[in-house]
Parts: structure tokens; sequence; C-alpha cells
């Protein structure tokens, strides 16, 4: 599922934007009044869409876009006259009045998109070079042979050492060889 955050300066437009959507089937995140709170709940999230005003409380969505992490797309809901001038290929616009339908179509062309970034962005982190692979196998093969493990039993160790210390297989890899090579 897409996380959606919905940003307008009445709580009770964001509530009836969030209601459409829930009943559309798409999973609402959050709901607030602010630039700054929808950026305190993107910093929570990997990815995710917001849908905003114009303006909120705070700041116009072109503030809003600079500081949002780019993982995240947008859609801002508001008069032409607003957004014509601004054109910004990485903003996506409807305008009010608003229809349903455009929402939810509009919506779910975004959440496509956003889940085949997160496919592509998962396959190339899955690439590895030569050079990792074989530091991969390396500590797999220093811990079978130390440890008595099988190939299977080293790939979990280093599987979860790399979760234990937040970083990649190949981190992992070279920490066990410099602690146990050395």
């Amino acid at each position: 599922m897409i996380n959606i955050i919905v940003v307008f300066p009445k709580i009770e437009n964001a509530k009836r934007i969030k209601s459409i959507l829930i009943k559309s089937g798409f999973l609402v995140h959050a709901v607030c009044t602010t630039g700054a709170k929808a950026l305190q709940y993107a910093d929570m999230l990997e990815d995710g869409i917001v849908i905003c005003a114009g303006r909120m409380q705070d700041m116009m969505y072109t503030q809003l876009r600079e500081y949002l992490p780019l993982s995240f797309q947008m859609l801002v809901l508001d008069s032409p006259n607003l957004w014509e001038e601004e054109k910004r290929g990485d903003i996506i616009c409807l305008s009010m009045p608003l229809k349903v339908h455009e929402l939810t179509s509009t919506l779910e062309m975004m959440c496509h998109s956003q889940l085949r970034a997160r496919k592509k962005q998962k396959s190339m982190s899955q690439r590895r070079s030569k050079e990792e692979e074989q530091l991969i196998r390396r500590a797999k093969e220093i811990l079978m042979e130390r440890n008595h493990m099988t190939e299977k039993e080293a790939h979990r160790y280093l599987q979860k050492s790399s979760m234990d210390s937040g970083t990649s297989l190949t981190e992992a890899a070279q920490m066990i060889l410099c602690m146990l090579d050395g």
C-alpha cells in the first residue's frame, strides 16, 4: 500500500478527502493542516503521496514540495489560477471543485508509479558487483570453517548481522572479515 498524507488548511476539508479516499480503498496515513506537520509525517515514511491545497496554514505547496523527500509525489487540489503559472513536472494538479472519479483515477495512476519506483529501487539494490559477491562468499566460507556452520546458517548469520547493524549485506560481510580474518 502507498502511504498518503492529506494536508489542507481547514481540517474539515482534509477529513472529507480522507473519507473519500478510504471509501475508495486507499490508505491515508495522516491528516493535517500545516506543511510542517506533513513534513514530520513524511520523515517517518519511506515514500508516499502528499495530497494538499495550494496554500496551507504555514506555507505554499511549492515550499512543501521543496522540503519533501524526493521519494514523495505531490497532488495539489486547488483553483487552476494558483498553479497554471507554475507548471512543474514533479507536481500533479487537479482543479476544484473536485470530481471524485478524477481524484481516485489520478491517485491510482500515482500509486502505480510509486509501486514501479519501489520495484525498480529494490531490483537496483539487489544487484551486486562481482567483488561484493566474492566478499560475501568469503565471509560465509570463514563462518562455515571457524564456526562449523552450513552455508545456509552462515548466510542467515550475515543477514541478521546486517539487519542488527543497519548495514548492507556487503558491509556486514566486510565487518565479519575484519573481525575473523585479522
